[in-house]
């Protein structure tokens, strides 16, 4: 995992702020917001990034000082700054002048213009444009005191470019790797329905494509075309970054065009922007679906959001963009319930946030984003938010620098494939509840475990196939006791060998659906399923079905499931070999296959799951594996809706967080004595400390 080397860490503190355009004020404000902001403890703003058309009115005319009474200002008041590069949003004179830049989304059908990134951004009139602005406003601003790093562009891939163009280089990119055509065919299998190639001239556009190998090699381009345009501008903006500066961007981690940890290779820290529904949608006893596509529902999903964003480096993170008020439109109004900000930043926090940044300060009288509401309300004046942020931003005070240098826990690691993700939202293997093909399989997939965790009290980490490469097979056994593989479609020999090896070196590998089926190219295996895994489980498959409804499930000793433990979704019709068998379908057809099993291999074990598991069966898979998590050294009798979080600091203690995500007061219990990292005050073990509806506790050894 080498860029967890190489990350850059504020430090004396979490950062805290928000997004501020004074430029979308109808009025001047500046020294209001910014008093009011140092009021409610914040010690960071972003600036600048949407605004091109400010910076640069008319094609070669600058105007640049505008921003100068902003950063003025925030250091006046002890604010820092994260300055942005403005080109995800292209000014109309540049529309107008190269209409040709504009990404195609289909070939031949460009984007309108309108919204923002409609950009083809690999197109070099475009390139020019954008390189010309970012250096005027970062060699504006680069020696200003208040400025701590950079942001370039904003939320990169969310366009797949159709542009004639973008499609030629992806061909060239083909010959690179294929070198002819003869071995791109065989790679390929484009002898079925007579797509044999002659010349590379005679490779179809994208958009009638139905091969998976065509599209996994498409999807793996576009990535490749958001990283190379954000590294291209990390490295304009360090040619004027003064020494200490720090360069990323913020991702939106379900954008098609985005490989995050390639992104962030050459980043210096990993920046997001979770957004999530809020309400009792972050009620831990209830169950309720996503409102949009990009914002998640539940506690397990706000804290997959954090794992992913540790999982780009290995590493702490900041959180750029968030909710202050409820954030998708003008229909979505859902402003959180007291406390429920406070539990949402030290929930990031607990996984490894070094910033907590809203989207935005100020709630916008006009535009898209209207209803997108941000810390003060189309009033301006100081509500309940502004109040809750406030504290947010005192208790960070108070907590100062202690937790400079932490680590978050990890009971269980999971394994995290782009090439897997991409694969599958192609070739979905699960449907939606009006069976059409389920784009986001890969993600349901690794999410049922996920939450698995969450509710069994345990902690993950979200591990990428290429950091799990990079350590290798016995190191990887020492620092995750457990791993779980799910939906790992897209892998080749050696990493599914790095599994299997992890497993002999004493790890606890757990395999999930879809894992081991098919190669680096997405082609199923000819050979037994889970491939170069199935001796080592065990157990193997020739068939599988689709699940329209749950199955209850039977365990056998030593597991023990639920009375709610399911299948759901999915059921592969495992053959047991020589393993034994944890779980049986309850049906008259699908109970004549387990549906877990485990065997000893090596000096560890391999577990494998033949359906989605519901949470309940994910909970108690997890229960199993880790029978004595971490957070139980801070309290062993807890249960949903509380949970605890934790992390280790430089000099050898653990922070603690816990929360009561629900309506209903409770306690827990301590077993070891510990000091509020807010107010102080010491709680001996044994004590019973009582917990608010959506309250959270930071609390420190000793």
């Amino acid at each position: 995992m080498k860029s967890s080397q190489t990350a850059a860490h504020p430090s004396n503190g979490i950062l805290f702020g928000a997004a501020y355009y004074a430029e979308y004020h109808r009025e001047e404000r500046t020294e209001a917001d910014l008093d009011l902001m140092k009021e409610a403890g914040f010690t960071v703003i972003r600036v600048g990034e949407s605004v091109w058309s400010t910076w640069e009115p008319r094609d070669g005319e600058f105007d640049l000082d505008w921003l100068q009474p902003v950063l003025d200002g925030a250091h006046e008041r002890g604010i820092a700054v994260i300055l942005g590069t403005p080109t995800y949003a292209v000014p109309p004179w540049l529309q107008t002048a190269y209409p040709e830049i504009a990404g195609e989304s289909r070939t031949g059908e460009p984007t309108p213009w309108g919204a923002r990134q409609e950009v083809d951004y690999s197109h070099p009139a475009f390139r020019f444009h954008a390189e010309r602005v970012i250096r005027a406003v970062v060699a504006r601003y680069a020696d200003h005191p208040a400025v701590i790093g950079y942001q370039v562009d904003n939320e990169p891939g969310m366009l797949l470019f159709h542009n004639r163009g973008s499609f030629q280089r992806f061909v060239r990119r083909l010959k690179a790797k294929y070198g002819d055509v003869e071995t791109l065919n065989r790679e390929w299998g484009l002898t079925y329905w007579s797509h044999r190639l002659s010349d590379w001239s005679d490779l179809w556009t994208p958009d009638g494509n139905t091969l998976p190998q065509y599209d996994l090699a498409w999807r793996r381009y576009q990535a490749d075309l958001t990283t190379e345009f954000i590294v291209w501008q990390a490295e304009l903006v360090r040619e004027y970054a003064r020494p200490g500066q720090f360069v990323t961007t913020c991702i939106a981690y379900p954008r098609p065009a985005l490989a995050d940890d390639d992104l962030m290779e050459a980043l210096d820290i990993t920046a997001g922007n979770p957004y999530y529904a809020m309400q009792d949608h972050l009620d831990a006893t209830v169950d309720l679906d996503p409102v949009t596509p990009w914002t998640t529902s539940g506690v397990a999903a706000l804290l997959r959001q954090a794992d992913r964003m540790y999982s780009s480096k290995q590493s702490r993170f900041l959180v750029t963009e968030t909710d202050a008020q409820s954030i998708g439109g003008s229909e979505f109004n859902l402003p959180p319930y007291p406390g429920q900000l406070a539990q949402a930043a030290f929930a990031f926090i607990s996984r490894g946030a070094a910033m907590i940044e809203y989207w935005h300060w100020h709630t916008l009288p006009y535009g898209t984003e209207t209803y997108w509401g941000g810390v003060l309300p189309h009033s301006l004046q100081p509500g309940r938010v502004y109040r809750e942020v406030a504290e947010i931003g005192a208790a960070l005070g108070a907590i100062g620098d202690t937790l400079d240098g932490y680590e978050p826990d990890a009971d269980v690691a999971i394994l995290w494939s782009n090439d897997s993700r991409f694969a599958l939202e192609f070739f979905p293997p699960l449907a939606t509840a009006d069976g059409t093909p389920d784009r986001t399989s890969y993600q349901r997939i690794v999410d049922a475990f996920h939450r698995g965790v969450v509710d069994a009290g345990a902690q993950s980490r979200i591990l990428h196939v290429g950091q799990a490469r990079d350590l290798g097979a016995e190191e990887l056994a020492r620092r995750f006791p457990v791993l779980v593989a799910p939906g790992f479609y897209a892998a080749s020999d050696a990493e599914l060998d790095l599994l299997r090896d992890y497993a002999a070196a004493g790890g606890h590998l757990i395999v999930g659906i879809r894992t081991g089926y098919g190669d680096e190219e997405a082609r199923a295996r000819v050979e037994v399923a889970p491939a170069r895994l199935a001796d080592a489980a065990g157990v193997h498959y020739d068939e599988f079905s689709n699940l329209r409804h749950d199955i209850a499930v039977a365990a056998a000793e030593p597991f023990a499931a639920s009375g709610t433990a399911t299948a759901r979704l999915w059921a592969d019709g495992l053959i047991n070999d020589d393993a034994e068998v944890l779980a049986r379908y309850e049906h008259p057809r699908f109970g004549d296959f387990p549906a877990v099993t485990t065997k000893a291999h090596g000096s560890g074990r391999v577990t494998v799951v033949g359906t989605v598991p519901s949470p309940a069966l994910a909970a108690d898979l997890v229960r199993w594996a880790v029978p004595s998590p971490v957070a139980d050294g801070l309290a062993s009798d807890r249960a949903l809706p509380v949970t605890v979080a934790s992390g280790t600091l430089p000099d050898g203690r653990r922070a603690w967080f816990v929360f009561n995500w629900s309506w209903t007061e409770t306690v827990v219990t301590l077993d070891r004595d510990v000091t509020d990292a807010v107010t102080a005050a010491a709680h001996a073990a044994g004590t019973e400390l009582p917990l608010a509806a959506w309250s959270t506790l930071t609390l420190l050894d000793g």
